[in-house]
């Protein structure tokens, strides 16, 4: 049994590792890399395996940066299942569909300001024909219950608590005699986050676990703070007489920004604010939350069985069309406008961004994890200049960041979930998903609670699981 370590090794995104057993390649994720165009590029289009060799694909959740190349894979010819949640298969029917549109549009407005220039033309990494494609494959399966994969190759998946769907795919390896449990934790979610439920360790002995690290080295500010930080930039803002943008994820981030709006609005914190929710992918997604009451925790199911939905406000107004989202750039009183994409790295953020950011009136709200080289990240380091689309644009707006939404477990929270595994069962943990200083600083907090073998692979590196 082999385990090679292929994306989000040494960084954040671009998840995907694979398996291997009895003769059988497993790939854990496809996800989008993302970060420098050229380098995103070249890894997003060029696997480190031959898509032909994959057998089975397992996919811990709906997030781009974990299932975003799933049709790219398709298209260099894997023609296995993926597995997943339920609600995975649910958001992913239009997550990847949203992705492979944007990456057309993109490669759509590049090639016409490449025209102008007298440079060629780009092709998109997908098309929509891609990713429809690939959804063919999807199987889904509730949480905790077991279905063998592949021979020798037992799944169950645990909830991680991060989003709709999300989980720790958790597996009993069986070659030669030997058997060994295995677990992946995806991205793990916060203990007491709205709407969705806790993160829940596997109720067994775990031999070899590959654990998440964003935020590794940190800790997120109380969430008790939320709603008075929240409504105190509103207010200053709308002083200014300017618009507040939000990049957000469609899935996750953006329901619980709602939820925490409809927070405000019950204290009568939310001023009178029209709130533009400017993704046909979020509105999708919003609905999908609905159908899935069994992601729910306690508080959400309350809610709704007494026919108050957090999801629904009067004042959120939601943007399907491109020629509505266009109309948002001629308002001129305050609004809030939340758009994706989480990082700002595609999606119709980008367009309000080139709109709104030199305006010292505005304020960009950062309410999720931006990694290195993306446009987020350099607005995050309130950079003097950007560049969106190519053109450079000042950054005159107020910046404010709230890690407070954050959807990753922090430090201590990755500590105390890992710490509930057996340590005496345990013989390796790898860790990934974090820059340097994030996996470096959850590394010696595991060796500091006992833990040995606690490693921190490369991009390409292989272990044999023993």
């Amino acid at each position: 049994m082999n385990l090679t370590f292929i994306g989000a090794a040494e960084g954040v995104t671009g998840s995907s590792h694979l398996l291997e057993v009895n003769g059988k390649k497993i790939l854990l994720d496809c996800g989008l890399y993302q970060g420098k165009r050229a380098e995103s590029e070249e890894r997003n289009r060029n696997f480190l395996f031959k898509a032909t060799d994959i057998d089975v694909v397992v996919l811990s959740h709906a997030h781009t940066d974990h299932s975003g190349n799933l049709p790219q894979l398709v298209k260099n010819g894997f023609t296995g299942n993926i597995f997943c949640t339920q609600a995975t298969r649910d958001l992913a029917a239009i997550m990847l569909q949203d992705s492979a549109f944007i990456q057309e549009k993109d490669a759509e407005f590049i090639s016409k300001r490449n025209k102008k220039k007298n440079l060629p033309a780009v092709e998109p990494l997908y098309t929509i024909e891609d990713a429809q494609l690939a959804l063919e494959s999807f199987i889904s399966l509730p949480y905790h219950k077991p279905l063998t994969i592949s021979e020798g190759v037992e799944l169950t998946f645990f909830d991680s608590g991060h989003i709709l769907g999300s989980s720790t795919p958790t597996f009993t390896l069986k070659e030669n005699g030997k058997t060994i449990r295995f677990a992946f934790t995806g991205d793990l979610g916060r203990p007491d986050t709205p709407i969705i439920r806790d993160p829940e360790p596997p109720p067994m002995p775990i031999h070899y676990l590959i654990t998440e690290s964003t935020y590794g080295n940190r800790l997120h500010k109380p969430k008790d703070e939320v709603e008075k930080v929240l409504s105190d930039i509103l207010q200053r803002t709308v002083k200014r007489g300017g618009k507040i943008l939000i990049p957000a994820f469609s899935v996750g981030r953006t329901q619980e920004m709602i939820y925490f709006f409809h927070k405000l609005k019950e204290k009568n914190l939310l001023l009178d604010l029209p709130i533009y929710i400017d993704s046909p992918l979020a509105i999708d997604a919003t609905n999908i939350y609905r159908l899935h009451p069994e992601c729910f925790d306690t508080e959400m199911r309350r809610q709704i069985a007494e026919n108050d939905n957090p999801l629904k406000l009067e004042n959120v107004i939601y943007v399907r069309t491109v020629a509505e989202s266009k109309k948002l750039n001629e308002l001129k009183s305050p609004c809030i406008i939340l758009a994706g994409s989480g990082m700002a790295e595609g999606g119709r953020i980008r367009h309000h961004l080139a709109n709104n950011i030199s305006n010292p009136a505005n304020t960009v709200l950062i309410v999720g994890y931006m990694a290195e080289n993306t446009l987020g990240r350099r607005i995050l380091e309130k950079e003097k200049t950007v560049n969106i689309f190519g053109e450079a644009h000042e950054l005159n707006a107020e910046v404010v960041v709230m890690n407070n939404f954050s959807a990753h477990a922090d430090r201590n929270e990755l500590l105390s979930h890992i710490g509930k595994f057996d340590k005496k069962e345990m013989r390796k943990i790898f860790i990934v998903h974090g820059e340097d200083a994030a996996t470096h600083g959850l590394q010696q907090g595991l060796t500091d609670l006992g833990f040995s073998g606690v490693e921190i692979p490369k991009r390409g590196q292989t272990f044999e699981l023993v």
